[in-house]
């Protein structure tokens, strides 16, 4: 394996290490909430990416299009490792090169899916809130993100 890509698995295993349990670079003093309002508040940052939301917003008319064609070209991958084994079976002898299309293939497909799927669907898509009087866009977060505010959990809609 190239030292590259190694690099690259290493890392991002360690994001996701790292974003799972918690753990951040700064820590962050969290906000407190009265005891009597504990199970009532939930917390709400601004919403800081916008140009992904906007990009977003604008492919929305096309995801269904781009869902189609994205499956469409995994049914076109199936197919060719599915001629690749069978052209092998046919000879009884393993041969590299039949492979090496679809490989190709099966690695543009997974970075077309990754990057669509980043474009269609921003980090803020599945957190996004609004809150009952309050303008501007909203996102769940954690008491200890900066900027982050208490607000009663009956305010809040999806």
């Amino acid at each position: 394996m190239k030292p590259s890509m190694l690099f690259a698995i290493i890392m991002l295993t360690a994001i996701v290490i790292a974003t799972s349990f918690g753990l951040h670079l700064m820590p962050y003093a969290p906000i407190s909430v009265p005891p009597a309002a504990a199970g009532n508040a939930l917390f709400v940052c601004p919403a800081a990416n916008t140009t992904f939301d906007s990009i977003a917003m604008a492919l929305q008319p096309f995801n269904k299009y781009l869902v189609i064609g994205y499956f469409f070209v995994v049914m076109l991958l199936m197919f060719s490792w599915g001629w690749a084994l069978y052209q092998n079976l046919l000879n009884d002898k393993f041969k590299r090169g039949e492979f090496s299309n679809p490989w190709k293939l099966t690695k543009f497909t997974f970075w077309a899916g990754v990057i669509l799927l980043v474009f269609a669907m921003t980090p803020n898509h599945f957190r996004t809130i609004k809150i009952n009087g309050a303008p501007g866009q909203w996102v769940l977060c954690e008491n200890t993100t900066p900027g982050a505010r208490a607000v009663r959990a009956s305010a809040l809609r999806p």
